[in-house]
């Protein structure tokens, strides 16, 4: 079998969460698409099969040093206080929680690979293959994908572990990622 790792994306409190600041969004694609039920299913089976677990977050420092003023994405997280690395809204999501020997990746820019640990971390265990889901499909994900297949990761998403802020994003994200990715429903997965 393959080496892999299931890149768990931006799954964190302050996006996922249905009492978080993103609720109206995010959090209602997360509920209606099960997606919290079908990560936490694919967790189990990935550890089951002795795949690694990666959790990836973005986060920035209480001073939001790293926060790039310019960006429509993050610009508002520093007024809206988002995203800051030590609170509550930061962490995964309990439904998911990590355990020890995870790999937990602070990103600070939408790609999960844009100055992160994640390649080192991936060349050092051996990494042949990424499975990814996240929030959003057509952020962390999609660019997760496209950066995993250029530097000749083979990639699959758990199209039924992702979600965007509308039904509409998703499916337009998922439509174009076929072209870097398989996307299979994680129950499809072979996991062995």
């Amino acid at each position: 079998m393959k080496k892999t790792m299931f890149l768990v994306m931006d799954m964190m409190n302050d996006i996922v969460s249905p009492a978080g600041p993103n609720a109206a969004g995010y959090g209602v694609q997360v509920a209606e698409r099960g997606v919290l039920e079908n990560t936490a299913a694919a967790i189990a089976a990935c550890r089951a099969a002795g795949i690694a677990i990666g959790y990836v977050r973005v986060g920035f420092s209480p001073d939001y040093r790293e926060c790039p003023p310019a960006s429509p994405i993050f610009s508002g997280a520093r007024t809206r206080k988002l995203f800051q690395l030590g609170t509550a809204g930061t962490q995964v999501h309990s439904a998911l929680a990590p355990r020890e020997g995870d790999f937990d990746i602070i990103k600070h820019r939408v790609s999960p690979f844009y100055g992160t640990s994640l390649e080192p971390i991936l060349r050092a265990n051996g990494i042949e293959r990424l499975i990814l889901c996240g929030v959003s499909t057509n952020g962390v994900v999609h660019s997760g994908a496209r950066d995993g297949h250029d530097r000749d990761y083979e990639c699959v998403i758990f199209e039924d572990c992702c979600a965007g802020a509308t039904a509409d994003e998703h499916m337009h994200a998922i439509a174009c990622l076929g072209r870097y990715a398989a996307i299979v429903k994680s129950t499809a997965f072979d996991f062995s």
